[in-house]
């Protein structure tokens, strides 16, 4: 089965302000981002347990037209922000690992 770093062809997180991370996924194929998009991978209970955080804090934004698919969330670190004692990622830029790493059915 393959992964969703198979199937996209950017993959990518950041920060999106100081609480919150996004991850990007772009597709160069309709099929594949279809196939994403309706997966049981990109679905927010299964985000919210692979990123520890609750699942009504997930949003899934696709964008059609430009086979894109955006996944923003709380940052993993809870309510501390970007670049405190607690931070791990300041830039929130290792964060689409987890995601990459999940199976798509077909």
């Amino acid at each position: 089965m393959p992964r969703i770093q198979d199937l996209a062809s950017v993959l990518r997180s950041k920060n999106a302000g100081p609480f919150q991370t996004t991850i990007d996924l772009m597709f160069d194929d309709e099929a594949a981002y279809r196939r994403v998009l309706a997966s049981a991978a990109l679905q927010p209970a299964r985000i919210a347990a692979l990123y520890g955080t609750a699942e009504d804090q997930v949003r899934i934004v696709p964008f059609d037209r430009v086979r894109a698919i955006k996944v923003c969330m709380p940052r993993r670190w809870g309510t501390h922000g970007s670049g405190s004692a607690f931070d791990r990622d300041v830039y929130g830029a290792q964060q689409h690992g987890l995601l990459a790493d999940q199976e798509v059915e077909a």
